[in-house]
């Protein structure tokens, strides 16, 4: 066992780790935390698939086992006496010395001890008691009956109920004989089951063999898996280095974007409002011009369309009386043929026109996509000057990498480990080499308890066979002394079988009594407590062993028993297939993960993520030509037209009347007039002037919609524009200024965001090493099922095993007393005798003795009359008594 424990020491490098401690204290120090941005695949440690299952399933034996579980809890049904075994082993560690035991509290210990155990004394001393008086009372049986006393008399007195008595004799006989045969069937089932089991044992050595061999020779591969592992997170971390530009730099990108690009969206729209307003001014232009045109060709044609109409209704027939009316109103409109708004004297618009376009000469377009550019080109500025730091950082991991693996080569793990291997093969051969010795006791052992069955069956052989023999030769109508020759031998062979009982069962009981102290008191004090791993609690029980040393397994170990690990601590993890570095809590005294995060992420490698400094000055998002357009474009003049002049002669109308209405009406009026020629004049002056509308209104009234759309954005254009455009400069001088002044906070914000990310993947690894250090890498299955293997050995196999020998060869030492009653009662009944009752037919009295004859020298006058016959004669054995004539 110490060269295993020293081989699990080697194995997981817990030796010499004083010179890490500095590294521990900066781990504290140094950011761990931190969420990678992404999970890393570090795949499955290789896995091993240990062969023992060190599980036992007794089989049909099993309720036997049971059966004696029980009786040994009716036996002993105390708890285990933690505390007990506790307070003793503490009390008497140096000894008991001298008087010590008669100390008070010494023997209130041994009054507890008394009381735990006082089934198995009481039983104890019964079965002691058995052992010493069965042959003194076999003894005592056999002189008595030479004697002819207790039964040896051969000589039967009949009785009414004789045949009642030997029936219940027989049946209780055979009850016994049966029960008899349960018991010592029970008592070979164990013997048997030992050996058996004992075979099986082998199977379990070679499996645990088997299984610690796996357990050396897969640990170095997965100690090597691990460190292995460490270029998944340097590969991430370099990936993530490489396009340092796109993460950090986009990153910074985003973070000036909700300042940077708002305000150059600003100025970019300004340029299109340049544009809107130059079109708008040409367009005012052009509809100036129409309209002024339009309205002169417009006035001539209503002159002359009223001059006309004047001159028709001028002319003789309008003199008649029923149409002078109808001419007078149509004279007294002539004045609505006329102009209403005069366009001729409106303001120019040529020179904001003419300024705007000196404006328009400065693409200020190309300007703010030059600011694009600039301020896009934020993660190639980032690339390069971080460039030296990331090369730095590279050479940082490749030595980092080196020192792992250049760390788990200074343990000598794989010659250990070999060495290990060679142990447990010269272990084993060692082993195979005692198997033939293991055999051959067994086999002794085998043919002891054979023999001890054997007596208890020659026991029941004579008990069967006298039943048979005297059952198959009884003769209802047979005297005692005339008994036949089959019943004569049934009868001795059931005395037979009493003088074998009075031989063996003191022999059988003395091996009960054995075996029931050690076997009943090894499951109640060991394999109980096993079980339910209570013994565990009185081995890890603070300062059991020694008064100074807390703990017994890191006492052993690490020499340092303060440390909180136990035997059933160990027990558990590896029951539970954990790595062993968590069932001895290694991390106590080499700290591997501390180990990993002060080497993957050391000081050295903090400054240099923390020297990271992005200057984005140089950054130009609007020149100053850029600014100066804007500032010329709020000074073209626009703002200084008179807006109010064009739309209060847009909102007059082209003329006084509606054309169209004045024609329809001039038309009615002349539809009311007789048929002739003034008829027809009117009606073709209405539609000469709906021709005029058609023509020349029709095309003013559109100039003039779309000077007056012009004119309203133009208004509202030069409203908006100072404020618009001193809103773009400042947010241009605004975002300019935190690029200058305040970048160096937000680079330090999403520098440690991706430091952050960057230490992320370390943790992901250290945290993935730790949970593979505790629950894959070295699991230690193969100890526990050691621990289980010798129970299942030493309790399933072995003690559950002789507890049920016991058992049932103590059932048929208890046995043998009723069957010895039974079969001395009921050979009476089988075997011949000497002399037996005769009874008269002619007198109702029973005559019995040796003589008829005065009995003693008395005269018999009842007798006296009769003839005198010698009833009672002694006759050899096996002849019967000659029939008298007269009978």
């Amino acid at each position: 066992m110490d060269m295993w424990w020293k081989v699990g020491l080697v194995l997981v490098m817990c030796w010499g780790l004083s010179s890490s401690e500095a590294r521990e204290e900066h781990l504290d120090s140094s950011p761990r935390t931190a969420m990678s941005r992404a999970p890393l695949d570090f795949g499955f440690v290789p896995s091993v698939v240990y062969e023992t299952h060190a599980y036992y399933e007794p089989g049909p034996i099993g309720v036997l086992f049971h059966m004696v579980h029980a009786f040994l809890y009716v036996v002993q049904p105390n708890p285990f006496p933690k505390d007990l075994i506790v307070t003793v082993v503490q009390k008497n560690m140096g000894g008991i010395k001298g008087d010590d035991y008669k100390k008070p509290e010494n023997v209130v210990f041994l009054l507890q001890a008394i009381y735990y155990e006082l089934g198995f004394i009481v039983l104890t001393v019964l079965g002691v008691l058995f052992v010493l008086f069965m042959p003194i009372v076999g003894l005592c049986f056999c002189v008595c009956r030479c004697c002819e006393n207790c039964g040896g008399e051969m000589h039967q007195r009949q009785k009414k109920n004789g045949d009642c008595l030997r029936g219940f004799y027989m049946a209780t006989l055979i009850a016994t004989s049966v029960f008899l045969a349960v018991g010592v069937t029970i008592t070979y089932a164990a013997n048997q089951n030992i050996t058996s089991q004992i075979k099986s044992t082998r199977r379990l050595i070679n499996t645990n063999i088997r299984d610690l061999k796996s357990f050396a020779n897969y640990t170095p591969v997965q100690i090597d898996y691990l460190t292995a592992q460490y270029t998944t997170a340097k590969n991430r971390v370099l990936s993530d280095l490489d396009n340092i530009g796109t993460l950090l730099g986009g990153q910074i990108h985003n973070q000036l974007e909700r300042e940077v690009v708002p305000a150059l969206d600003n100025a970019l729209r300004m340029t299109a409002a340049m544009r809107e307003a130059k079109e708008s001014l040409e367009s005012v232009t052009t509809s100036l011009e129409t309209l002024q045109e339009g309205t002169g060709r417009l006035q001539n044609s209503l002159q002359s369309e009223r001059a006309s109409l004047s001159n028709t209704l001028n002319d003789q027939a309008c003199s008649n009386g029923d149409v002078t009316h109808t001419c007078s109103t149509i004279r007294g409109t002539l004045s609505q043929l006329a102009l209403s708004a005069n366009f001729n004297g409106l303001p120019e618009v040529e020179a904001p026109l003419a300024n705007l376009n000196a404006v328009l000469e400065t693409d200020l377009s190309n300007i703010v996509q030059k600011g694009y550019s600039s301020f896009n080109d934020t993660p190639r500025m980032v690339r390069e000057q971080t460039k030296g730091i990331v090369s730095e950082v590279k050479g940082l991991l490749d030595k980092s990498c080196g020192e792992i693996i250049g760390f788990t080569k200074m343990f000598p793990v794989e010659p250990a480990l070999e060495n290990f291997t060679k142990f447990l093969t010269e272990s084993q051969k060692n082993i195979e080499a005692y198997y033939p010795q293991i055999d051959q006791l067994d086999f002794y052992r085998w043919i002891g308890c054979v023999v001890i069955c054997c007596m208890v069956v020659l026991v029941m052989a004579f008990n069967f066979l006298g039943l048979l023999c005297g059952s198959c030769g009884y003769d209802k109508n047979a005297t005692p002394t005339t008994r036949g020759c089959l019943s004569n031998t049934g009868g001795n062979l059931l005395m037979a079988s009493v003088g074998f009982s009075f031989i063996f069962s003191w022999v059988l009981m003395g091996v009960v009594v054995t075996t029931f102290v050690v076997g009943g008191n090894i499951e109640k004090l060991v394999c109980e407590p096993l079980a339910n791993r209570q013994i565990f609690k009185i081995i890890d029980t603070p300062y059991m062993v020694h008064p100074t040393k807390k703990n017994v397994l890191p006492g052993m170990l690490f020499q340092d028993p303060n440390i909180d690990l136990t035997i059933g601590s160990m027990y558990r993890d590896c029951y539970e297939n954990h790595g062993l570095y968590s069932a001895l809590q290694l991390e106590t005294k080499f700290n591997f993960n501390r180990f990993l995060n002060a080497t993957v992420y050391n000081l050295e490698m903090a400054k240099l993520f923390n020297s990271v400094n992005v200057d984005l000055q140089g950054m130009l998002l609007l020149e100053q030509e850029g600014k100066d357009n804007l500032i010329d474009f709020a000074n073209t003049g626009i703002g200084e037209i008179d807006y109010q002049a064009y739309l209060t002669e847009v909102n007059k109308g082209v003329t006084v009347v509606d054309l169209l209405s004045y024609a329809n009406e001039l038309e009615a009026q002349a539809d009311q007039l007789r048929r002739g020629a003034l008829e027809n004049a009117l009606k073709g002056h209405a539609s000469s002037i709906r021709q005029i509308h058609k023509d020349q209104v029709v095309p003013m009234e559109q100039a003039m919609g779309t000077l007056s759309q012009s004119i309203k954005l133009l208004q509202k254009t030069s409203r908006e524009l100072p404020i618009k455009v001193t809103n773009v400069l400042n947010a241009i001088e605004v975002a300019e200024y935190l690029i200058s002044n305040n970048v160096s906070h937000v680079v330090k914000q999403e520098t440690d965001k991706f430091i952050k990310n960057i230490v992320g993947y370390f943790s992901q690894y250290t945290v993935w090493v730790k949970h593979s250090l505790e629950m894959e890498v070295a699991q230690c299955k193969p100890i526990s099922n050691i621990v289980d293997s010798l129970e299942i050995v030493a309790c399933s196999f072995i003690v559950d095993s002789v507890n049920t020998f016991w058992f049932g060869l103590g059932g048929c030492c208890m046995l043998l007393i009723p069957s010895i009653i039974m079969s001395v009662k009921l050979a009476k009944f089988y075997r011949r005798m000497d002399t037996e009752d005769v009874y008269d037919d002619n007198v109702d009295v029973v005559v019995s003795g040796y003589h008829s004859e005065p009995l003693y020298g008395i005269n018999n006058p009842v007798m006296s009359s009769y003839p005198s016959y010698d009833t009672m004669r002694w006759y050899p054995r096996a002849s019967a008594p000659p029939r008298q004539p007269d009978w």
